[in-house]
């Protein structure tokens, strides 16, 4: 049994989401969303060389050492996978593991709003999943896709590094591939997804200019094309694409994005009311004419405003889906005040509505 066994253990039984690993620290755990240790004993530089070197293959070993880093996926026998991030520090090598649990969580499990259904019911366009590293993003795209699977006979191609959610077909067809070991990088296996009769595409990030403007050309040739992008809003998303781009190319990037842009889902993770998890809180931008006229005009700070007038058709800020949140008892106050945008604004609609 690999040394690092127990550990992998014991994360699951306190139900933690990483586990942390360094020489001259304990080895941590984040509890709903707080790191605490698993001991008292700080780890030595033996110690981690015995967890975490027995885990990869001599070619993974030598890439650490030239790269100084190293991201894959591991199986922990059929009770979860994790997602490993290996590093050199000053103290030594250090290493990440992030839960991916075995069973994909549904639409439903996850309590998404409806909005986040309907969207992944398209046929064509661009969905963008934004927000902070470990805020849900994974877990939300595999819903959608899980969503899809049930729904609609397709081909679903997938493209990340590392596969983290291993789908099992049920109307669709899954092909993922992950890079560095089916394909170089995110750019090539976009540039030959055109070739691989994908219905939809999912691109684990789009890193940059050139794998942002492969998915908007994939987007606007009837492929629905699911990203994401580190950003915390949606007005911001909207921002870093374009700003991508050189400045001659903004006004072209802006009409692409406002005629392919299906979606921005902006999500933050905080404690639950209960203590007994997270909740994630979801802004939800929806692809419309208005908007379009807004990407293209480049008025991204009037996004905001047109997403609390489009409450209707499922747009919320996040400030509005802290308070629904909050009113519906999965939050408490305090936690939504900490989160809110615009506090102040936030706190006297909270005291306006008791």
């Amino acid at each position: 049994m690999p040394a690092i066994d127990p550990f992998f253990d014991l994360l699951l039984q306190r139900k933690a989401s990483d586990l942390h690993l360094s020489v001259g620290k304990p080895p941590m755990l984040r509890v709903r969303g707080e790191l605490i240790p698993a001991r008292n004993a700080p780890s030595t530089t033996e110690e981690i060389s015995a967890l975490l070197f027995p885990l990869i293959s001599a070619d993974q070993r030598q890439r650490l050492e030239a790269e100084l880093d190293l991201d894959f996926a591991h199986a922990f026998g059929d009770k979860a996978r994790f997602r490993a991030s290996y590093f050199k520090k000053s103290t030594g090598f250090g290493a990440v593991f992030r839960v991916i649990p075995s069973k994909v969580a549904t639409l439903q499990d996850l309590s998404c709003p409806d909005a986040i259904r309907a969207v992944s019911e398209r046929k064509a366009g661009l969905i963008l999943v934004t927000g902070p590293t470990g805020s849900g993003k994974s877990t939300t795209l595999a819903a959608m896709l899980d969503h899809i699977n049930d729904k609609r006979s397709c081909h679903i191609l997938t493209i990340e590094d590392p596969i983290e959610f291993v789908h099992k077909p049920k109307l669709a067809r899954f092909t993922q591939r992950e890079v560095g070991r089916h394909v170089p990088d995110f750019a090539t296996a976009m540039k030959s997804a055109g070739r691989e009769d994908a219905d939809v595409i999912l691109v684990g990030e789009l890193r940059g200019a050139e794998t942002m403007a492969l998915a908007l050309r994939l987007s606007s040739f009837g492929v629905l094309v699911f990203a994401t992008v580190h950003t915390n809003s949606a007005p911001a998303t909207v921002d870093r694409f374009v700003n991508a781009f050189p400045a001659d190319e903004q006004p072209m990037i802006r009409g692409l994005l406002a005629d392919s842009l299906v979606s921005v889902i902006a999500q933050e993770l905080m404690p639950s009311a209960d203590g007994a998890g997270r909740v994630a809180a979801q802004e939800i931008l929806l692809g419309s004419s208005a908007l379009s006229t807004l990407i293209r005009d480049g008025k991204t700070y009037q996004i905001p405003s047109l997403m609390q007038a489009g409450k209707a058709q499922g747009m919320q800020t996040l400030d509005m889906a802290l308070a629904e949140l909050v009113a519906k008892g999965r939050i408490s106050a305090e936690t939504a005040l900490s989160r809110a945008r615009d506090r102040e604004a936030f706190l006297r609609a909270m005291r306006g509505g008791g």
